[in-house]
């Protein structure tokens, strides 16, 4: 029986997208981890960030920072200081922390910006 080219072509345009489709949609996930159970509570864990550098709490959030799920705080400590405050979400210990100064803080919040833009 004879098959049209058109037929057979089209067959393989079908199979490459529905392939790219997957692997996109499979990239995608891997990008957005989800959060897991945490051990701690984000008001224990801020608890613990505000012993560590008394202020003001400007913002927190939960998010994975190298394959490791931490909150991260930043406080204002002074008038133009604020202390970024990262704290494990499994065991509640105090991860890393570190001073900036506005100007500082303001070019962390745009990159942060972009990365979610690309998401």
């Amino acid at each position: 029986m004879y098959k049209p080219k058109g037929d057979h072509m089209h067959r393989k345009i079908t199979t490459v997208f529905a392939f790219a489709t997957i692997v996109t949609c499979g990239a995608f996930a891997a990008t957005t981890a989800k959060p897991p159970h945490t051990k701690i509570t984000m008001a224990q864990a801020r608890a613990t960030a505000l012993k560590k550098a008394p202020g003001t709490v400007k913002s927190e959030e939960l998010e994975n920072e190298k394959g490791k799920w931490i909150y991260s705080f930043d406080i204002a400590t002074s008038k133009t200081g604020v202390t970024e405050v990262n704290v494990d979400a499994m065991n509640g210990k105090i991860v890393d922390v570190q001073h900036e100064n506005a100007a500082k803080e303001a070019a962390e919040k745009k990159l942060e910006e972009k990365e979610k833009a690309k998401h």
